[in-house]
């Protein structure tokens, strides 16, 4: 019996156009002093007040311990704040600085780019009928939630699955 090779199975693909993609948006990203990893993080804040690590973590669908890194790092960095909740003095709640909230409508345009040149030559009808196909696919390995942790990869731009950007054509 001969095997289907491996590089021509939709995961593997799927898994090269990720690592691409990831590869250019953080190529594109670096000017600004950001990273892709970083995109779930200022997508979930630029949708609330503040929130807790354990709610971003959940949220961007990143492990604890690379969350708190990745934090670490936008603190540092000054794209967040973090200050005390009030019903718990132990939790922290993060925000947006003004200078994260700033850097947001330039990383929307360059991940639009990234958009614009990953469908270069597609139909607007291809183009749709690409999203609904992603969308059913990750509909499908969400059923068995056991079976998908969460991590960093799981994410797209600004960006869940319940939310995928708009293209341009």
């Amino acid at each position: 019996m001969t095997l289907p090779r491996f590089d021509s199975a939709p995961a593997a693909l799927i898994n090269i156009a990720s690592r691409a993609l990831s590869r250019v948006n953080d190529r594109r990203l670096r000017p600004l002093g950001l990273t892709f990893a970083q995109m779930p993080v200022l997508a979930a804040l630029s949708k609330a007040d503040a929130l807790s690590q354990k709610e971003l973590a959940v949220l961007a669908r990143i492990e604890q311990p690379s969350m708190a890194q990745l934090l670490a790092r936008m603190d540092r960095d000054g794209l967040i704040r973090r200050t005390p909740a009030e019903h718990d003095r132990r939790v922290s709640l993060i925000s947006l600085t003004e200078d994260g909230l700033a850097k947001l409508t330039q990383v929307h345009s360059v991940l639009f780019e990234t958009n614009d040149q990953a469908l270069r030559g597609f139909s607007a009808e291809e183009v749709d009928l690409l999203l609904d196909l992603l969308r059913r696919l990750v509909a499908n390995l969400k059923e068995n939630p056991a079976d998908s942790a969460p991590d960093a990869a799981a994410t797209s731009p600004a960006f869940t699955e319940d939310h995928v950007p708009d293209h341009r054509s």
